[in-house]
């Protein structure tokens, strides 16, 4: 028996992505001047994540493995919010403030990776930065998708 799919495809009594605007996961603290995600058409993009809790307190300091693990866990909500699998996530950037942090922790970051994305590879890139706008914040991860 086929269902009944409602104007977008989607069955009625389920929730459909957001589209064209902003996309905030349900208990974080509203951000000021920018959004956490943007849906533009079928594009969901994730603003940069660090290792803040949903109250904006950061998590991790001095533990790189601890911070990639939370930001990248954000990153995971917004996706979640946007009703976006990580299947769909064509691009990561990752900025940390130290390489060396990062390489040093890499045992840590694939558990983290496992954890939140399973066995989805993205196109990727890691950047260097000489600081990053949260004192004691050490990773970034911004991402790009499609929505399915």
């Amino acid at each position: 028996m086929s269902e009944i799919l409602g104007a977008e495809g989607v069955p009625p009594s389920a929730t459909p992505p957001p589209r064209d605007g902003p996309v905030q996961p349900e208990g974080w603290s509203k951000p000021r001047g920018y959004s956490n995600g943007y849906v533009v058409g079928a594009t969901l993009f994730v603003a940069g994540q660090i290792a803040w809790t949903p109250e904006q307190s950061l998590v991790g300091r001095g533990d790189f493995g601890v911070q990639f693990d939370q930001a990248l866990g954000n990153v995971r909500a917004v996706l979640d919010a946007a009703a976006c699998p990580p299947e769909r996530v064509g691009r990561v950037t990752v900025y940390v403030t130290d390489k060396n942090a990062y390489v040093g922790a890499l045992p840590a970051v694939g558990a983290a990776w496992r954890r939140h994305f399973g066995r989805h590879y993205p196109a990727m890139a890691l950047v260097q930065v000489a600081d990053l706008l949260e004192d004691g914040a050490m990773v970034e991860i911004e991402a790009t998708a499609v929505l399915p």
